[in-house]
């Protein structure tokens, strides 16, 4: 009986994300209540007190469904570990444009986070969410170019973690100017190209 009740309340949860996922991306983060999201969902507000204090925190769980496992992605495997730091960038990137041009959900999410969350009283919390998420991508950038930097033997143009942010910037300018124009064009194929482009301007390839 436990089980069932525990299996209902995933069940339950699970429902009321995709409702907060719905009614955010329609009526964005702001303009949208819990009653709203409740209705959506099919359940009471009591529903959602139950298994969420607040907004802020149900919109973070909605955001956590969609970037965790893109985190632990990006961290990638023991395998992909031994490969060249350039490719592991490579790969990186590859993983999250092929996620974000693939899945609906994923794309949905991010366009919310992007476009329709006013960052202003309970809710800037949600952009410090996403810039500690960024900042854990530029750590690992930084960590794979000096990786680069000492196999070729030689330093970069630029430092390091300046390199860094400028490579983190290049893919959050594409990826934000690709959700903006709805998807047009391949973000994978960009990305690379570009990525690989601006790595040879350090001096760097996929060899390497």
């Amino acid at each position: 009986m436990a089980r069932k009740t525990k299996e209902d309340a995933e069940i339950t949860r699970g429902r009321l994300l995709d409702a907060a996922e719905q009614v955010f991306y329609e009526r964005g983060v702001s303009g949208a209540s819990l009653a709203d999201v409740a209705q959506c969902a099919g359940l009471t507000r009591g529903a959602v007190y139950w298994h969420f204090k607040d907004k802020l925190d149900l919109f973070d769980a909605m955001l956590q469904r969609v970037t965790l496992p893109i985190e632990q992605g990006l961290l990638l495997d023991g395998a992909a570990a031994k490969t060249a730091p350039i490719t592991r960038i490579l790969e990186r990137f590859a993983l999250i444009a092929q996620v974000v041009s693939e899945d609906a959900r994923v794309r949905r999410v991010f366009e919310l986070a992007m476009f329709k969350v006013e960052h202003v009283g309970d809710l800037a919390a949600v952009q410090q969410r996403w810039v500690r998420g960024v900042d854990r991508c530029i750590a690992l950038l930084e960590q794979d170019l000096l990786a680069a930097q000492q196999a070729c033997a030689q330093p970069l143009p630029l430092p390091v973690g300046l390199a860094a942010k400028g490579l983190q910037a290049l893919f959050d300018g594409l990826l934000h100017a690709w959700l903006l124009r709805g998807g047009q064009g391949s973000l994978c194929e960009e990305t690379q190209q570009l990525a690989r482009f601006y790595l040879q301007s350090l001096g760097l390839s996929a060899e390497k």
